[in-house]
């Protein structure tokens, strides 16, 4: 099991993480952060890296949960992001055959954030042929913070070993959350692949949609030789 916040567009070792466990819960019920990945990505245009911002609901908002935040739609960011993501990868030898389903999902007929952002993360997930069960934590009842949250989750699914990201090593090592439980604490490792990109040196860490228009059903294979659990 492995436990991440639904992001935009996430990275391909986003889905590396995936792919490695049977279940992956989408932590929707914590704080949102503003300018953060929960809103934000990068892909790759012939100026080189360029950031995808989704502009949200600010005023009068704070300390909302990440399932609470609501889109700003009034700045047409949809059709903005469309563009400059057409621009880039138009040209790519699998554009065609991802963007007609995934794209029109920025236009999702929900309000807030977190749809939209997992609605991409699921589909991009069936485009991967990634069978992993998803979950949003804030359809669960999990309690606490950080450790003692993550622990609470995977306590209430039956889960057999958490697989986390190497970032959350530090508050994971100080608790003793996950010994109460008798649930083992593994790493996830990534070492990102190169494969070719357009516009000139390879750039690593852009979202997964890049592989995707640039490697077609090879993404999968690409992500999988990356991806490491450590024991």
């Amino acid at each position: 099991m492995a436990i991440m916040q639904p992001t935009y567009l996430p990275w391909s070792g986003y889905f590396g993480l995936m792919q490695s466990v049977d279940v992956f819960v989408l932590l929707d019920s914590v704080q949102f952060a503003r300018r953060s990945w929960q809103q934000r990505n990068q892909i790759k245009t012939a100026n080189g890296a360029q950031w995808l911002s989704v502009p949200v609901q600010s005023k009068g908002k704070r300390d909302q949960l990440i399932c609470e935040v609501e889109l700003d739609k009034s700045s047409g960011f949809a059709a903005t992001h469309r563009r400059s993501i057409e621009m880039s990868y138009a040209k790519t030898p699998y554009f065609r055959q991802y963007a007609d389903t995934l794209l029109p999902l920025l236009d999702n007929s929900s309000p807030l954030l977190a749809d939209m952002t997992i609605a991409l993360i699921l589909q991009l997930k069936a485009q991967l042929g990634i069978e992993t069960r998803v979950m949003r934590a804030s359809e669960l009842d999990g309690s606490g913070a950080k450790a003692d949250l993550l622990a609470s989750l995977c306590r209430q699914i039956s889960a057999t070993a958490y697989v986390s990201p190497p970032g959350s090593k530090g508050y994971l090592d100080e608790s003793d959350a996950f010994e109460q439980i008798g649930v083992p604490v593994q790493y996830f490792e990534f070492k990102h692949p190169q494969y070719p990109q357009p516009f000139g040196e390879f750039l690593p860490y852009m979202s997964i949609i890049d592989m995707l228009f640039n490697c077609g059903e090879r993404s999968s294979a690409l992500i999988q030789g990356a991806s490491e659990v450590l024991q």
